[in-house]
């Protein structure tokens, strides 16, 4: 299937690959289930082969992926409370969402640094990020940074193991599982820590 795949974005025109790379960039913001990571080691691995250059591919993925985030970041920031207001979400009381936005504010500039080296939570803090209206001048030039740190290291791997393509994506999984794995340990042990403190509170009253 793969190798399908890679013949077919292979045969096609340079303008094409570059559209293709730069769709897939930005959606996966949109649409996190989107391929994107996997398309761009396809594209990298066939750097070699075509017409396509290391220092455009990752210039491209790199302002998809800063583009796609600026795009949720208004999301969040024109809907975001409008949805907590709404009451939409029944476990997200006032109280814990202006207190997610003092930790937010705090680490936030931190948190899109590493956004895209965390999978799973790439949408979820370009969200945030307009919901707490961070400065949209520093939140996209952190999701730029970010972007060009990441896809240089996944456009290395793809033109390093070149049309292994199956074995870079069981790496690229593995690791995904693994962080996806922390950040839910992280957040349980957040959230126990922050139940605990509340009940401590409602006892001492």
């Amino acid at each position: 299937m793969l190798e399908s795949i890679i013949q077919f974005i292979g045969s096609l025109d340079t303008f094409w690959l570059y559209v293709i790379l730069f769709f897939f960039a930005f959606i996966e913001n949109v649409f996190p289930p989107s391929p994107s990571d996997l398309v761009v080691i396809i594209g990298a691995s066939l750097i070699s082969s075509t017409a396509l250059g290391f220092l455009p591919v990752l210039f491209i993925t790199s302002l998809g992926s800063a583009l796609g985030f600026i795009l949720m970041y208004f999301v969040g920031k024109y809907f975001g409370h409008k949805i907590q207001a709404q009451n939409k979400f029944k476990f997200i009381t006032k109280e814990s969402f202006e207190k997610t936005g003092d930790w937010f504010s705090k680490y936030g500039y931190k948190l899109i640094l590493v956004n895209r080296f965390l999978p799973g939570t790439r949408s979820v803090i370009s969200f945030f990020s307009g919901v707490y209206r961070l400065k949209i001048f520093h939140t996209f030039i952190s999701a730029s940074v970010s972007a060009f740190l990441w896809n240089i290291t996944i456009i290395y791997l793809g033109m390093l193991l070149g049309n292994n393509v199956t074995q870079i994506d069981f790496y690229l999984s593995t690791y995904s599982k693994i962080i996806i794995a922390l950040t839910i340990i992280v957040a349980l042990i957040i959230l126990t820590r922050f139940i605990i403190k509340k009940r401590k509170k409602g006892n001492e009253k």
